[in-house]
């Protein structure tokens, strides 16, 4: 029989998503992949995957999934109160799952997104070099109830290594996020740079995988430049003030001038936060590794 999940309640924004896909971006093709590269990384390691196998991003609300063969999974990232088999059950612990289990989560009780790691990945068939789903590229976006979703049948033993893993999950709660000046910052008057790292700016209700909008603007001064490269993390400033911080699914290109650029840890700082919620904007230099 076939090792399938089998998808009894998809929940919200759920998807499957590896490191992202690159070397298309100058086909307009974005990078996608999970928007925190360090919750994946460590639900991987805990599990002895590989630092790239596919994982299961699921944002705010999480889904409800069945089991029909034996595995180990691990939940990282934030916590939605995850329940095997209604009992409550650890993030950042290696859980073994047998045929008919059922897995589901309850309340968020810290961070956005939270990712679910099994043995050897998801088999869900790669598009241009990977599994991160993208609408438009891939058959699938977001998760369906009645889906059914492959992985590998293969049961590694636990080895207890006696080693131990330093695990820092701050960021979840921290409302701090590292940039980097962009492109065009000196080209903001030194009252607009001033205000950037001196005042909090909260999080618009649309903002998704694509993009995250400030609710306060910046008064843009700025003439508009030739269209250039972005990347995930990018800050931008519009012509009405709107400060737009460009995310995973972000396009490849775009004519704003681009004031900011998130670190990598800011990304995944950025990518926890709920809509509402406040940020603030630290300036680190480029020899800072923003890397966890």
């Amino acid at each position: 029989m076939k090792a399938e999940m089998e998808v009894l309640q998809p929940g919200l924004f759920s998807s499957i998503q590896d490191l992202g896909r690159f070397g298309f971006q100058k086909y307009g093709v974005p990078q996608s992949g999970v928007m925190d590269r360090y919750a994946m990384r460590i639900g991987n390691l805990l599990l002895g995957n590989l630092q790239e196998a596919s994982v299961m991003e699921m944002t705010f609300q999480g889904p409800q999934l069945k089991f029909n063969s034996p595995t180990r999974i691990c939940i990282t990232g934030a916590d939605l109160s995850p329940q095997l088999n209604n009992e409550p059950v650890e993030n950042f612990e290696p859980i073994q799952v047998k045929e008919g289990d059922e897995l589901k989560f309850g309340r968020r009780k810290r961070g956005f997104r939270s990712y679910l790691a099994i043995e050897g990945g998801f088999d869900t068939g790669e598009v241009m070099g990977s599994q991160s789903w993208y609408e438009g590229i891939t058959s699938e976006f977001r998760l369906k109830k009645g889906m059914r979703l492959a992985y590998s049948a293969e049961q590694v033993s636990e080895i207890d290594t006696h080693s131990s893993i330093r695990i820092d999950m701050d960021y979840l709660e921290d409302g701090e996020i590292e940039v980097y000046p962009g492109p065009e910052f000196e080209l903001l008057p030194q009252t607009h740079r001033t205000r950037l790292f001196n005042a909090d700016f909260g999080i618009e209700d649309s903002s998704n995988r694509m993009a995250v909008q400030l609710k306060e603007t910046l008064q843009n001064e700025l003439e508009p430049i030739t269209t250039g490269p972005v990347l995930p993390g990018t800050i931008q400033l519009t012509p009405s003030g709107k400060m737009i911080i460009l995310m995973r699914d972000c396009q490849t290109t775009g004519g704003y001038p681009r004031i900011l650029q998130l670190s990598e840890t800011g990304i995944q700082a950025l990518a926890q936060k709920m809509p509402g919620e406040r940020i603030s904007l630290k300036n680190i230099n480029y020899t800072h590794n923003g890397a966890k």
